[in-house]
This record gives structure tokens, C-alpha cells and sequence, in this order.
């Protein structure tokens, strides 16, 4: 385990950091590989299939997203406070609570994909082989959610070279096994997710082979620490704290998506194209993040102030470093890929005129980006639900205030004014964590 005590350094950021801008880089891979190779076997309804039932999968699992980053918060405080068998026990606190809830996904999986299918219909050939996609892929519920706990285990102890491993694993014996069962065997659809079962079954095979050690003496009585009462309820109200403020971020950019489409399908079509520039900006900035919640949450954990504020500095110079860069290479780049993304002419003309929006959201959204990484660290998730709520409702304020005016422009400025809202508003709440901190 990492020693808390020793200098926060720019290249002690990088070797955290790193690992997880490059494991993130891996998943567009995947995507486009499942895609490609389904796409072989001619017809649309076999691509739509695969592409809707990893869709609403995703969705279900990324509900449990909020383990990882209330384990790496604990786990890192944990550490930071020299309590190495409260780290051994949220190994299995979360790794626990990930198997628990995958086999509540297999038990209820009929219901579950009724609902699914309810709210996003399908053709009926689209429908049955998503279905027939989704009951095989759904085995690997509990591996999949499982490896966030793992994750976050991980990363709290900057051992993120351990993460990059899984995921490199999974991706790379994912794209093996599509090749040989879809188009060696011939298996179709359900070949490519008898090839997501088991790259997730193996991705946690090899997560707990990296964990090996909290295996190790281990003692009937552990267990009492491990389903303490106590514990217990504080690691699921920072996980529900997470939680909500997940998901009315997510609703920030459902809802952005669907005033769109009310703007027409070109604009619709637009603001999807730029969006993905958005999440891009998002997944390499996440190893910076990343890197702050654990140093963050051992500083906390050590009640160190001036180590938890170099932290937090160091972290976020590479974050708005970063941010620049991107934003200038959107600039420069963002018209050829938009034409490589999008090929009809009016999309591309739409996209290349809000584009500048866009290349301002790494900008305006660095801060927001970086403080949740800070405050996940502290586990101060109390503030963070919070601060989201309020930001949420700005953006509500600003959308009828601005969308009637200015149109697609308005809406681009009301989601920016969001992330602007965000970072804010946590950074108006950041003294009292120093606070916290600092109090004995």
C-alpha cells in the first residue's frame, strides 16, 4: 500500500493519472470493434440489437457507478489514517455489495427488460435478438458491477497500473473471443456477449488475483468488521449521497438532448455529434480526477490540511492544463471531425456553428470536473448532492430562459452555465472541507 506521508509531486499525479487516461482511451475501441464485427454478418437488426441491449445494460450497471467512487473516498481516508483493516474490509464491503446487487439483476432480469423495452421500443426482430443478447450478458451482472468496488479499491491506493491491467484484459479478450465466436463459429449475436461474459467473468478473476493479499490471514472474526452496523450505513450514505448526484447530472444531459430534438432532428443530430467531443474532454480528464480523490482522501484521512491542498493544486494545474489543450484542439480539429463523424451536410454545418460552445465546455467545466474528484476524496458527498441540486436548478432557470431567445445557442449557453454552476458552487463549499480537515 501507497505510504500517504510521502511528497505529492507532479510526477506522483502523472504515474496515477496516467493508467486511467489510457484504460479510458480502450473503451471507444471496444464499442467500434462489437460493431464492426456484428456488422459482418449483413442486416441492420443484428447491429441495432447488440448496440440497444449494451446500451440498456450499461445504463443498469453505471446505476452502481457510485461504488467506485465512495470506495476510492473511504478507502483512501482509511489509508491516509493508518487504518490498514478498515482498507481490507471495504475490499470486501464493496466488492460484496457489487455481487449482491448483480444477482439482484439476474433475478429480476424478465421484469427488468420488460421495463427497458417499454421505455425504448424496438422493432420486433431488433427486440427479440437484444433480448437474446441481453439474458446471456446479464450472467456477468455481478463481475461487472463488482469491478467498481474493485476499482475503486485500487485506485484509492494509486494502484491504477492494476486498473489499466483489467481493462486492457477484458477489452483485449473481448475483441478475441467476438472474432472467433461471431465470425469463426458463426454464433451471431449471442456470441458477442458469451464474449462480454466471459471477459467480465475473467476482468474479476484477474482483480482478485491483483488483490490477492487481502485474502491473507484471514479470520472468522474479521467478519464482525467487515458487516459493521456503523460502517455499514455511513459507506451507503455517501454511496446514496453519489448516487442522486449522479443521476441529476445525468438528467442534466438527457434533458439537454431532448430540448434539442424538440429544435429538429438536424440540431438533434448536431448537439449528439458534439456531445461526444464533451465526453471525451470528460474521460481524459478522469485520471486527474481520479488522482485527486485519492490523494485527497489520504491527506483527509491523515488530517493533513497542507498536504490535502497540494493535492488538490497539484491535480488540478494538470486538470486546466489539460483543458486548455483540449479546448484548442477541439478549435483547430473539432470541423474535420465533424465531417469524418457526421456525413450529412446540413448536420456538419449545424455542428461547425455551435461548435464554439462546445470548445469552451472543458474550459468552464474543468473546475467542476476537478472539485467532485476533491470532494469525493473527503467523502464530503453531503455537499456534493447539494451543490448538484442547486447547480440542476439553475440550469432548469436558465433553459426556459435563454432557449426561447437565442435557440440551440441558448441551450448550449444554459448547459455550459451549468458547469459553471457546479464548480461554483463546490468551490464556495471547499473551506469548510479544510475545516473538517484541519478539526482534530
Amino acid at each position: 500500500m501507497a505510504d500517504p506521508t510521502y511528497g505529492i509531486t507532479h510526477r506522483r499525479v502523472l504515474s496515477i493519472a496516467l493508467p486511467i487516461v489510457i484504460s479510458n482511451a480502450t473503451v471507444p475501441i471496444l464499442g467500434a470493434v462489437d460493431t464492426g464485427v456484428i456488422g459482418q454478418l449483413g442486416g441492420a437488426a443484428p447491429i441495432g440489437a447488440v448496440g440497444i441491449g449494451a446500451i440498456i445494460l450499461g445504463a443498469l450497471y453505471w446505476i452502481f457507478g457510485f461504488l467506485r467512487m465512495g470506495t476510492v473516498g473511504l478507502t483512501s481516508q482509511a489509508l491516509g489514517g493508518g487504518d490498514a483493516q478498515e482498507v481490507r474490509a471495504l475490499f470486501f464491503r464493496s466488492a460484496g455489495i457489487g455481487v449482491l446487487a448483480g444477482l439482484g439483476f439476474i433475478a429480476f432480469q424478465i421484469p427488468i427488460f420488460a421495463a427497458a423495452f417499454w421505455i425504448a421500443p424496438a422493432s420486433e426482430e431488433v427486440e427479440g435478438l437484444a433480448r437474446a443478447y441481453m439474458s446471456i450478458r446479464v450472467w456477468s451482472a455481478p463481475a461487472a458491477i463488482a469491478i467498481y468496488g474493485l476499482s475503486g479499491w485500487l485506485i484509492a491506493q494509486e494502484r491504477t497500473r492494476a486498473v489499466l491491467m483489467i481493462q486492457l484484459f477484458m477489452n483485449v479478450t473481448n475483441i478475441i473471443l467476438d472474432f472467433w465466436f461471431v465470425l469463426g463459429l458463426g454464433f451471431g449475436v449471442e456470441g458477442v456477449a458469451v464474449a462480454t461474459l466471459i471477459a467480465e467473468w475473467g476482468g474479476l478473476v484477474l482483480g482478485l488475483y491483483l488483490c490477492r493479499q487481502v485474502f491473507r490471514g484471514l479470520a472468522l472474526s474479521f467478519w464482525q468488521q467487515i458487516v459493521n452496523r456503523l460502517r455499514v450505513i455511513y459507506m451507503m450514505q455517501v454511496n446514496g449521497d453519489i448516487l442522486i448526484r449522479s443521476v441529476l447530472l445525468q438528467a442534466g444531459f438527457v434533458s439537454f438532448l431532448f430540448f434539442g430534438a424538440e429544435l429538429g432532428d438536424v440540431t438533434l443530430a448536431a448537439n449528439q455529434v458534439l456531445l461526444q467531443f464533451v465526453y471525451l474532454a470528460s474521460y481524459a480528464m478522469d485520471g486527474f480526477v481520479f488522482a485527486a480523490e485519492s490523494l485527497v482522501g489520504q491527506a483527509m484521512g491523515a488530517k493533513a490540511v497542507a498536504q490535502l491542498r497540494r493535492g488538490a493544486s497539484v491535480t488540478a494545474v494538470w486538470a486546466f492544463g489539460s483543458a486548455i489543450v483540449m479546448a484548442a484542439g477541439f478549435w483547430i480539429v473539432g470541423p474535420f471531425v465533424i465531417d469524418v463523424m457526421a456525413k450529412d451536410p446540413a448536420v456538419q454545418q449545424a455542428a461547425r456553428l455551435y461548435l464554439p460552445h462546445m470548445a469552451l465546455a472543458p474550459l468552464l467545466g474543468a473546475l467542476a470536473w476537478m472539485l467532485d474528484g476533491v470532494f469525493i476524496g473527503a467523502t464530503r458527498t453531503k455537499d456534493m448532492r447539494n451543490m448538484m441540486i442547486l447547480s440542476f436548478l439553475g440550469y432548469c432557470g436558465l433553459v426556459p430562459l435563454l432557449l426561447p431567445s437565442f435557440g440551440n445557442h441558448g441551450l448550449w449557453m444554459a448547459m455550459n452555465g451549468f458547469f459553471i454552476l457546479r464548480g461554483v458552487s463546490l468551490a464556495l463549499r471547499y473551506p469548510a472541507l479544510e475545516r473538517v480537515a484541519a478539526a482534530p
